[in-house]
């Protein structure tokens, strides 16, 4: 037994720790959660707990449905929400086959094959999330229809004895006590829109770190009386809520994106990961913007990225290279804008990790930095520089990621297809609807 997992064993005692929640998401990324009685958690380390994969979307088909739960001791907390008395923790798992080999279709494992990749390419990869998400008076929507949020306030706004304030303050303690280290905290520009910045780490302690994240929110929010929703466009005439990444690939204590002297500090390596990005980008968007309501907020304005481009200090682009501050060559980085915070953490920075690492293998050549708002130029202006469109329907998304040679590569064929199979699904029930829009604009006239 290693060491994690001796502290984990003594810290159970000490703290009388009654529940041990085992955590894992699925294809799509929904947290999944078994309940362990102190005394199995050692037998979990030694042999996994075993489970029916094929009850999970995505994990197993039903012939080969037996899967093991290995727990993470690296991952271990204590649940601040559940209270002191009948203390409850948890650690993520990793999924692995009943003969021990890590299964193809966890999600996790999927960032982590992409990660080691990385790393035989000489590479750690580094991310930092900005996470928005909407705080609602309650789940049930308005007497218009239309979700209610706590507060009318916009960007930065201070809204003295704000709901959202006191909300901000317990979430960041919260996040703070299972280990999550929090940069930002501020409201947004929606009403009742806030959002929350988490540190710098590796992409697997933050795709870990997200799960946590969204969990800890919807706790303090139902304890609050309220109803926080990650949904990526709620309402019609307010922004969507993204999850703006920053994006750095660090070759031992050396930041690789730096480059002293060149354009914007940005070293060759740097470029080519944006290239990469920029050239597969219509292929993943159906797994950064997984969901019918992604489009909505990709096409609805409010600085969301639509158009395939690159810029430094420009909001409008898809791939943000941040303002370099003299001497600090370690903090280069980019910064993808085009990912919502509904997404599954993990496939997501699979794909955006893949792709970048793909424009470095094969040195994709980086197109000329977008200048102008993007969103104001012509059709024909955004063509002729090059800033085509990203997909404009979860439809035109799976259709361009099931003609890609290499999301199967990076996702794995057996995630790649079960994901495809659930967006489908999901794109079919949603043809079939008749919308509130379509009553109010045709039924009186038609």
């Amino acid at each position: 037994m290693d060491r994690q997992q001796e502290f984990v064993l003594r810290t159970i005692e000490e703290r009388d720790v009654r529940f041990v929640r085992l955590w894992f998401t699925d294809v799509v990324g929904s947290l999944k959660s078994v309940a362990l009685a102190p005394a199995e958690v050692e037998g979990a380390f030694e042999e996994g707990l075993g489970f029916d994969g094929s009850s999970i979307e995505g994990l197993a088909r039903v012939f080969e449905s037996d899967m093991l739960a290995q727990p993470d001791p690296a991952t271990f907390q204590i649940l601040p929400w559940r209270g002191e008395t009948e203390a409850t923790s948890r650690m993520f798992c990793d999924i692995l086959t009943p003969d021990g080999e890590p299964s193809a279709a966890d999600p996790r494992n999927v960032l982590k094959r992409n990660l080691a990749k990385a790393a035989d390419m000489g590479f750690t990869c580094y991310t930092h999330p900005e996470i928005e998400f909407y705080l609602l008076k309650s789940q049930q929507p308005g007497p218009d229809g239309s979700p209610v949020p706590v507060d009318e306030g916009g960007y930065f706004d201070h809204v003295p004895g704000g709901v959202a304030q006191d909300f901000r303050r317990t979430a960041v303690t919260m996040l703070e006590s299972v280990g999550i280290s929090v940069e930002f905290s501020h409201h947004e520009a929606g009403p009742g829109q806030n959002e929350i910045d988490l540190r710098y780490a590796d992409a697997l302690q933050t795709a870990d770190n997200i799960m946590t994240f969204r969990t800890v929110i919807k706790e303090v929010a139902l304890q609050q009386g309220t109803y926080a929703t990650f949904m990526p466009k709620p309402f019609t005439a307010h922004p969507g809520s993204g999850m703006h990444t920053h994006f750095s690939l660090f070759e031992g204590d050396t930041n690789a994106f730096f480059e002293a002297g060149a354009e914007f500090q940005l070293s060759q390596t740097a470029r080519q990961f944006i290239a990469g990005i920029l050239k597969h980008a219509p292929e993943f968007t159906a797994v950064t913007n997984q969901f019918v309501n992604s489009y909505k907020r990709l096409w609805g304005g409010g600085e969301a990225p639509s158009y395939l481009s690159w810029g430094h200090n420009n909001r409008s682009a898809l791939v943000r290279v941040p303002l370099y501050k003299p001497g600090k060559g370690q903090s280069a980085r980019i910064e993808y804008r085009g990912i919502d915070s509904a997404a599954n953490p993990y496939l997501a920075y699979a794909v955006l990790l893949g792709a970048g690492l793909k424009g470095i293998e094969e040195g994709y050549q980086l197109p000329a930095a977008a200048e102008d708002d993007i969103w104001s130029l012509s059709s024909a202006e955004r063509r002729a520089m090059g800033h085509d469109p990203l997909p404009a329907s979860l439809h035109d998304a799976i259709r361009t990621m099931e003609d890609s040679e290499l999301m199967p590569q990076i996702l794995g064929e057996q995630v790649f297809e079960h994901f495809l199979r659930n967006k489908r699904a999901e794109w079919q029930d949603y043809r079939l609807q008749v919308t509130p829009y379509e009553l109010q604009r045709n039924l009186g006239i038609l």
